[in-house]
């Protein structure tokens, strides 16, 4: 890959608790990403038109709220809508593994949950984006 890894880290819905977010959105950075935020209260559509103009190769979507089977399906969704159906989003938050399982099935790549360390999460990032690229 010729440019750095992008990864759009997203917060939907009314959830309105970003540290985690910033915290990974710095954290990325500094492990060599160049990081998109969309800050506070984004619509899944907002989300998905954002990942798609920023050329993201991550969408990377943050929640707390307890909506996350929810929006999540509804992000997959529009992307395939669009025709970025193969974008890799995962998600970090508060997640019961019943939830995760279930959004792994419908596309998301990887859960991750609270106090997962951001090294892991970027060496996920890492990885996949290798893995993706391999053919090309």
């Amino acid at each position: 890959m010729d440019r750095k890894i992008r990864v759009l880290v997203a917060k939907p819905g009314l959830d309105g608790h970003d540290r985690g977010a910033k915290v990974i959105a710095a954290s990325l950075r500094d492990a060599g990403m160049e990081v998109i935020y969309t800050g506070l209260h984004q619509t899944p559509e907002r989300i998905a038109e954002a990942a798609i103009q920023e050329d993201a190769d991550i969408v990377a979507v943050s929640i707390l709220s307890g909506a996350h089977m929810t929006l999540l399906p509804r992000i997959l969704r529009l992307l395939r809508e669009k025709g970025a159906g193969d974008m890799h989003v995962i998600v970090g938050g508060v997640i019961p593994a019943d939830d995760a399982e279930a959004l792994r099935r419908q596309g998301v790549g990887e859960v991750f949950g609270p106090g997962t360390p951001t090294a892991a999460i970027a060496d996920y990032i890492r990885g996949w984006v290798e893995r993706s690229h391999a053919g090309s």
